[in-house]
């Protein structure tokens, strides 16, 4: 990535690869690429697209990333073996700035109970493999996993190996979540301080949530010398998830006067970037997140409200203007235009190259027949839902429900299956379990597997009676996990629209299963 400035931290995306192995999290490659071209627009300087040799819709997800934006580095995850770099160098050939990403074990953990490999070993292997992706591509990022965990000494030997072989940034990951802040920090000094060609790298660092420090230990080892920051939108990851992107930029934003850094994240797009991950998913934040969650600029008691009525800097530390948090402003009905509508997108940072305006205007018109004032909110779910809708096997058509406190609740539905249609009705527990009883019939009916519904949450868009529902759910099928999500005015109708949303995405899992392979750092 060449020099730059000592108070640049850049920032290293890995939500479609560390962050697509949180449960249910899995993307096709069309909604890889809507997550990318905002990522672009965010600013990052890393895009990780993937793990090419993983599967075949991997690579295929790595190579659209790769010649789809034009800004970040777009980088493939490699182990230490010939194929996987060799995989990764054909999946990022066509991006404007491609690198590598090559991990080994470090922990004598590792080494033991899964490498089964000698220190030496891997340290050979380290070296080698990073001089084989030097010989395709400048920008060869080598991580060694399982870090904090390492012998301190030992972890030195590994990465002035990878140095010495070409390697142009050095990433410290605490795979497990296992580092105290303090205890990064100094490690981050250390190695910088004693590892050879250390001086002419950049040092980056990679955290899990585990113990809840992610975001902490990130900022630790920004003050112990590292200049790249490895992290996810939202968050998501495995397990407890990874450093949360949105988190540490406004960090080092809002504490500038403190570490004396910055980067190169446009704030403006970091709502836009968490919604649309939210609308892809299927899985939403917490009301109490911190910057991105519903209540994170909401003042409930008086003593607040007065104070920021008075001076908002009383209570805020920061302005829902600078991460282009809408402020739930009337703005558009039924009888608006389409100049007005496209004006608002704009003003919210929505108007995209990604973004098909005829498709989301006529999705807006739809939206103001059902409901009198269209908010701001409703427009970012609007115009995210269009930005990631690819053609899907399974298409609701129709939906008839009808509840009763004297009779069991029915619902039949009509679905589009490929070039068929299909109807089936069924009862239930309620209302939305025959809804879902009666589309798990239809799947029958076509000879699929039915899947079964582990999590199932909905939440209103904005306030009033006439609010848009948002559902969002996930599907199991054997060990394959898949979220969903839908919106509509009719909370019945999102709770459908959700439901197919997973199927059609346990559909590809189901033709894109990865090949068995380590996860990464």
């Amino acid at each position: 990535m060449g020099a730059a400035p000592d108070d640049l931290v850049r920032i290293f995306d890995t939500t479609l690869r560390d962050g697509e192995q949180s449960p249910g999290a899995t993307m096709n490659v069309e909604e890889k690429l809507a997550i990318a071209r905002q990522l672009d627009e965010l600013g990052v300087d890393v895009i990780e697209a993937g793990f090419a040799a993983s599967s075949e819709g991997d690579f295929a997800a790595v190579q659209a990333v790769a010649e789809a934006v034009s800004g970040p580095v777009v980088l493939s995850l490699a182990r230490t073996k010939e194929a996987d770099i060799l995989r990764a160098v054909r999946a990022v050939e066509k991006a404007a700035r491609p690198g590598i990403h090559v991990f080994i074990a470090t922990s004598d953990i590792h080494l033991q109970h899964k490498l089964m490999m000698s220190r030496q070993q891997v340290v050979e292997a380290a070296g080698w493999a990073v001089e084989l992706a030097r010989k395709h591509v400048g920008h060869v990022e080598f991580s060694a996993e399982d870090a904090s965990r390492s012998d301190r000494d030992y972890l030195g030997q590994v990465f002035a190996e990878a140095i010495r072989a070409g390697a142009t940034v050095c990433n410290v990951p605490d795979t497990t979540g296992y580092a105290i802040p303090e205890q990064l920090q100094a490690l981050f000094a250390w190695l910088r301080a004693n590892v050879p060609g250390g001086d002419r790298i950049v040092w980056s660092t990679h955290n899990h949530n585990d113990l809840g420090m992610a975001v902490a230990n990130s900022l630790a080892a920004v003050r112990g010398g590292a200049r790249q920051v490895e992290c996810t939108i939202n968050g998501i990851g495995e397990r407890a998830g990874n450093t949360s992107m949105e988190e540490v930029v406004m960090a080092l934003d809002t504490r500038e006067d403190y570490f004396g850094l910055r980067t190169n994240v446009r704030t403006e797009q970091i709502y836009r970037a968490s919604r649309l991950l939210t609308q892809v998913t299927g899985i939403t934040v917490p009301i109490n997140k911190p910057i991105v969650g519903e209540n994170a600029f909401a003042h409930e008691a008086g003593i607040h409200q007065d104070g920021v009525l008075k001076y908002k800097l009383t209570y805020e530390i920061m302005r829902p203007e600078k991460i282009g948090r809408p402020s739930n402003t009337l703005v558009l009905g039924k009888h608006s235009g389409r100049a007005a509508f496209v004006d608002r997108l704009k003003s919210l940072g929505l108007f995209g190259p990604g973004l098909d305006v005829n498709a989301a205007f006529i999705a807006f018109k739809a939206l103001a027949d059902r409901k009198k004032n269209v908010y701001d909110e409703d427009l970012v779910a609007l115009v995210t839902e269009e930005a990631t809708r690819v053609p899907r096997r399974y298409e609701l058509l129709a939906l008839d429900a009808s509840s009763s406190s004297t009779r069991q609740p029915t619902a039949k539905v009509r679905v589009r299956i490929g070039e068929a249609e299909a109807e089936a009705e069924a009862g239930g527990d309620g209302i939305v379990d025959a809804t879902y009883n009666a589309l798990a019939a239809v799947v029958a009916r076509f000879g699929g597997r039915v899947p079964q519904l582990d999590r199932y949450a909905v939440k209103a868009i904005t306030g009033g009676t006439d609010a848009q529902g948002e559902v969002s759910c996930l599907l199991r099928d054997g060990d394959v996990l898949a979220g969903g999500q839908g919106s509509h005015t009719d909370i019945l109708m999102a709770s459908a629209l959700a439901w197919l949303s997973a199927l059609n995405k346990l559909e590809y899992l189901r033709a894109h299963r990865p090949v068995e392979a380590e996860t990464g750092p």
